[in-house]
């Protein structure tokens, strides 16, 4: 058997575009080089890798068991390449809104400190889309708010978190220990569906205040607090997004009464087939070294 790695480059170009036609012009090839590469590769393991339907080609089970060894081979000789060349690795992550804004920019300015020549994507979202984007290897790593339970995803747990009730310090509450009653009748502001902190808020909020006078939902954490520093409403965020606020005065915290601190865990993510590679290993390195030296659960 003789695969190359051109052959894979095509595979995988074709999977990402659907089409031989636009998978050549990624490719800067031509429309027969694809094809016969794709052929030739389907005839050397002796499986069909897609259906075709008309002018589409749509990915089967054998194109789906493929494609993680594929991209792995790929980023193997990337790596080769780059040992004895000028080339700059590309390393993706992934994080959810409060992690990528407030946990992780410590790591990745370490991270860049130590190893320039290592280029570093960061994409933002909210926990649902990065656990999608780490399922379909558009990130190498993602960092989330809560468990994931995707059966192809590897997950463990990455640190605490502290959640904190808050309000505008000029709210009537603010400061105060306060009734189930009296938080249900509050006018609430709250992130999205699908974020890893709405989740947790309803898990363990929901239960006792049985229902949300929720007035806004809004997908980003800063504007949350601001939201709710200028106005009578309150919400519950993560203490590393507030910290500051509630230093200044701008924001004051109250607490629930009859619960203890509202901790939640983060994980970290990963495709249960993803290649491990040398650029990812050391990334993995500097941050547990932040996380050892720089890191409070309070904080």
């Amino acid at each position: 058997m003789n695969i190359t790695l051109r052959q894979l480059e095509v595979f995988l170009a074709v999977i990402d575009t659907q089409s031989t036609t636009r998978g050549a012009e990624k490719l800067s090839l031509s429309q027969s080089a694809v094809s016969s590469a794709l052929a030739d590769l389907e005839n050397q393991l002796g499986v069909q890798l897609f259906e075709r339907a008309g002018k589409r080609l749509i990915v089967n089970e054998n194109a789906r068991l493929l494609f993680p060894r594929a991209q792995a081979l790929l980023e193997q000789a990337q790596e080769l390449e780059n040992l004895f060349s000028d080339g700059r690795s590309i390393l993706k992550i992934g994080a959810s809104t409060t992690i990528g804004n407030y946990l992780l920019p410590a790591v990745i300015s370490r991270y860049r400190e130590k190893f320039p020549g290592i280029q570093l994507e960061l994409r933002v979202a909210n926990s649902a889309d990065i656990a999608e984007a780490v399922a379909n290897f558009e990130v190498d790593i993602g960092f989330i708010e809560g468990p994931c339970h995707r059966m192809e995803l590897e997950s463990q747990l990455w640190r605490q978190d502290e959640l904190l009730l808050f309000c505008a310090a000029t709210h009537p509450l603010a400061g105060k220990t306060v009734s189930a009653e009296q938080l249900a009748q509050c006018q609430w502001i709250l992130r999205e569906a699908g974020s890893g902190t709405r989740e947790v808020v309803e898990q363990l909020l929901l239960p006792q205040l049985h229902h949300f006078n929720l007035v806004m939902e809004l997908g980003n954490s800063e504007a949350i607090k601001h939201a709710v520093s200028h106005s009578q409403t309150v919400s519950c965020l993560s203490r590393a997004v507030i910290a500051e606020q509630l230093e200044s005065g701008r924001l004051a915290t109250l607490q629930l009464q009859g619960m203890n601190n509202i901790v939640r865990p983060l994980y970290l993510i990963r495709h249960k087939q993803k290649h491990l590679s040398r650029s990812l290993k050391v990334f993995l390195d500097v941050e547990q070294q932040v996380k050892q030296y720089n890191y409070s659960p309070s904080a």
